[in-house]
């Protein structure tokens, strides 16, 4: 017998799956409670009693999102077959290969302040978190971030010790964002940069290790 615990995991498992597709297919735009219930198969009143609107689902959405790119990289990072250099091309693509095949989500992944979806709250949503107290519907989407962070570091500082992690992680990070978002754009034109996203990564990869050979 099911019981009604598990009953809500499996609705609020098909609502999170319904609203990444939206989300794949037309963008934030697309996502809203009453299609994503509808896709889920679910009744009308069913995605309120999980999600406060809209904007809550959407950062439930970029939450998973970062912690299924947490364990890939942490998987990478805890494989004694690969070397540190390929541990770290493998966390690079990583990030890049989410904005190949899933561009809209990971412009959501990377909002700026004040248009993350936590940040935009209207109607209802406003409304339920002012009655509903001060939780912070944005804690596990940055808790998950943070771990993706922390687990990127430890492979970074493989290559270039613990004392210049984060100096080479901001720049390896940074540097992927602009790649992926280059091709995203269609602004990386291989006939006239004559490279490729891939080509970038791996000169990205052996400047880091060659610069971790001589700290």
């Amino acid at each position: 017998m099911v019981t009604r615990a598990e009953s809500a995991a499996v609705t609020r498992r098909a609502l999170l799956d319904a609203a990444a597709e939206l989300l794949d297919v037309g963008g934030p735009e697309a996502v809203t409670l009453r299609e994503v219930g509808a896709r889920a198969g679910v009744s009308r009143g069913a995605p309120y009693r999980h999600f406060t609107g809209k904007d809550s689902l959407l950062t439930a959405v970029t939450t998973e999102s970062w912690q299924r790119i947490g364990d890939q990289v942490h998987a990478l990072r805890a494989d004694s077959a690969l070397s540190a250099s390929d541990k770290l091309r493998g966390a690079l693509l990583t990030l890049v290969g989410v904005g190949r095949g899933q561009p809209h989500l990971y412009q959501m992944l990377f909002r700026r302040r004040g248009h993350r979806p936590e940040d935009l709250g209207e109607g209802l949503d406003r409304v339920r978190r002012q009655l509903c107290g001060p939780a912070d519907p944005a804690a596990d989407r940055v808790r998950a971030a943070g771990r993706f962070q922390d687990e990127f570091l430890a492979i970074v500082a493989d290559l270039v010790g613990e004392r210049n992690a984060r100096h080479y992680g901001a720049l390896l990070l940074t540097s992927a964002h602009g790649i992926a978002d280059m091709e995203l754009s269609g602004h990386l034109d291989t006939g006239k940069l004559h490279t490729t996203a891939d080509e970038l990564i791996d000169t990205l990869v052996r400047m880091v290790a060659d610069a971790g050979e001589t700290t």
